[in-house]
């Protein structure tokens, strides 16, 4: 993702994919067009909410290894390698490696670009704002995080909108309550976000996770009665809402991947795992 004479970002070039030691397990969907339907269902026994707690210490390790390392003059791609490697480290397989054909370790989202960005031979510059999303699979399960940061030093405007970003996630988090429909999520988060004048992105979601990276659980990041699924102990989901600072409208690069916003203003976005437990939300992904 170079970026053009307007300052606006384009595709770039892409190193070969990076290799996984053949004794860490894969997740089902390598090397397959898309993952297999998941099963099961979205709450989970004890035993696998402690490996999925395990995955997600992982992710969030990842996480912070990587946005601490990311400076001016690094590529995306020098920060894919970081992430892949602390998860190698860890013996955990880099769950966006492969996944219906992703080609890299983690997403790396700058500036305008909302999710899913591919990491290639971008250079972060003072004042970019860079989002990256990475997930741990080891021992059969998923865990999933990302967070934003402001590459040097940013715009009093682009830090307020890292701040509220996150606090968005949280208040959203906050309101998962058992007993309340998933819908009270997105009510928090856009009643938050809307304070601001801010646009939050209604069409990419959070989602269940854990044996499977999603599992088509859907968790509206906006108000939407539609979405009524009842939240019960022993469910785990990601929440991770995307905010912009002008139309939350969006395009698609023809790689299939990465999407910007139409109006190419900035967008921030965090996203944690979390377990329901009889007491709330518990949230699995922090380092």
């Amino acid at each position: 993702m170079p970026k053009d004479k307007a300052g606006k970002l384009i595709p770039g070039k892409l190193t070969p994919q990076r290799a996984v030691p053949a004794s860490i397990p894969r997740p089902e969907y390598v090397g397959r067009p898309g993952p297999a339907p998941h099963q099961g269902g979205d709450k989970y026994s004890d035993e696998t909410i402690t490996r999925i707690r395990k995955a997600s210490k992982i992710a969030a390790q990842a996480l912070e290894v990587v946005l601490t390392s990311a400076k001016p003059g690094m590529t995306t791609d020098d920060l894919d390698r970081i992430g892949h490697e602390f998860l190698i480290s860890q013996n955990a397989y880099p769950s966006t490696l492969g996944y219906r054909g992703f080609p890299k370790s983690l997403c790396s989202s700058m500036n305008e670009v909302i999710c899913h960005g591919i990491p290639d031979d971008t250079v972060l510059e003072d004042g970019d704002l860079l989002n990256i999303d990475i997930s741990a699979y080891i021992d059969g399960v998923h865990g999933d995080t990302n967070g934003t940061v402001l590459v040097g030093q940013g715009s009093q405007e682009l830090e307020d909108l890292v701040t509220r970003t996150k606090e968005a996630m949280h208040r959203g988090i906050n309101a998962a309550m058992p007993g309340r429909q998933v819908n009270i999520i997105g009510r928090a988060i856009e009643t938050y976000a809307k304070r601001y004048n801010y646009g939050v992105v209604k069409e990419f979601t959070g989602h269940g996770v854990g044996t499977s990276f999603h599992t088509g659980l859907i968790i509206p990041h906006y108000d939407e009665p539609a979405y009524d699924t009842l939240i019960e102990v022993g469910m785990v989901f990601t929440v991770e809402p995307m905010i912009t600072l002008g139309t939350a409208d969006w395009d698609m690069w023809q790689d299939d991947w990465t999407v910007t916003t139409k109006d190419k203003q900035h967008t921030a976005q965090f996203e944690h795992t979390i377990l329901i437990t009889e007491d709330g939300p518990e949230i699995l992904t922090e380092a």
